[in-house]
């Protein structure tokens, strides 16, 4: 019941970030002090990304890269904040999942631990009464040995037996 529960509270918390990291990226250009960071972010991963691509296509790398216009610049930030947004939001609920898995794991280890604890604490109670057990059948064979057979022990005399059979046969 609780992890169906949870999923669905995680599906929900990233449908709603998705607004938020839209909001994010409208209100991102607006502030200039903020609106001049982005930029400045933008640009770098414009050269960055610029870079990398020539380096995987094999084309040279020393080319001066042209900087992005500023209302590009500010789009890619503002994109890149949100999509980062969103990420880290999913990222969370990822490491949330895994410690509250990893959390109930080690209650079910525990819970086998102490299963096969008490299992071995019960055969260890049996291997002691079987030892009881074979010593009890050591005195008693000893016992019946001492005084000359079972029939003796249990004071039984065959000749009395035979004595009280009738004589029909």
């Amino acid at each position: 019941m609780v992890l169906p529960v949870f999923k669905l509270g995680t599906l929900a918390l990233k449908t709603l970030c998705k607004p938020i990291g839209n909001r994010i990226k409208k209100e991102a250009g607006l502030h200039p002090r903020f609106r001049q960071s982005i930029i400045n972010i933008a640009q770098a991963n414009h050269r960055f990304t610029t870079t990398l691509q020539r380096r995987i296509y094999g084309r040279a790398t020393d080319v001066a890269i042209r900087p992005l216009n500023e209302e590009k610049a500010v789009q890619a930030a503002a994109d890149l904040l949100g999509e980062l947004f969103v990420f880290a939001v999913a990222g969370g609920a990822v490491v949330f999942e895994v410690q509250r898995s990893s959390k109930s794991e080690a209650r079910k280890e525990e819970l086998r631990k102490q299963e096969l604890e008490s299992l071995r604490q019960r055969d260890g109670e049996l291997a002691g009464e079987v030892e009881q057990l074979k010593h009890r059948m050591e005195q008693l064979e000893k016992l019946t040995k001492e005084r000359g057979g079972l029939s003796r022990v249990f004071n039984y005399d065959h000749s009395k037996e035979a004595d009280n059979k009738p004589k029909d046969a």
